[in-house]
């Protein structure tokens, strides 16, 4: 075999590598921007919990009818807390963003009205978005529009 063939082929073992590496990345990210930005249906956390305490416990039918209205208690209370957790995080962005708006030159100022137009489009898809109110909006120097 040639030097120049080994090189081809060193080549194209790492062009391969490096492809499969990137198609790897990308649905990594598709997956985690699923599991994050679209929350679970209303109950799933719930049975969830009960899939696993049953199975970890080995529970009766009897004890899972006991146990069933807890752990519904639970996970509704769950997904309350992490509407609220997704509210406060929301709009503590929201105030800093209103707080550095009037630093920034006016085209900064733009870019930054995309980067929260982007994220609102992105957290559109998810439940931190179907139990809270949505970001103010602001105007370029970063006052709140008037409703």
């Amino acid at each position: 075999m040639n030097s120049a063939l080994k090189w081809k082929l060193i080549a194209g073992f790492l062009l391969v590598f490096m492809a499969g590496g990137a198609t790897g990345v990308f649905v990594t990210m598709t997956i985690a921007h699923r599991f994050i930005a679209a929350g679970h249906p209303h109950g799933m956390v719930a049975q969830a919990m009960k899939n696993r305490l049953r199975w970890q416990l080995r529970l009766t039918d009897e004890q899972m009818a006991k146990i069933s209205p807890i752990i519904d208690q639970t996970g509704t209370k769950l997904e309350q807390i992490r509407g609220d957790t997704g509210r406060k995080v929301r709009d503590t962005i929201a105030e800093a963003h209103r707080e550095i708006a009037p630093l920034l030159t006016p085209e900064q100022q733009e870019r930054l009205k995309q980067m929260e137009d982007r994220q609102g489009r992105w957290m559109h898809h998810g439940q931190w978005r179907r139990n809270a109110s949505p970001l103010p909006e602001t105007s370029a120097s970063g006052e709140p529009l008037p409703e």
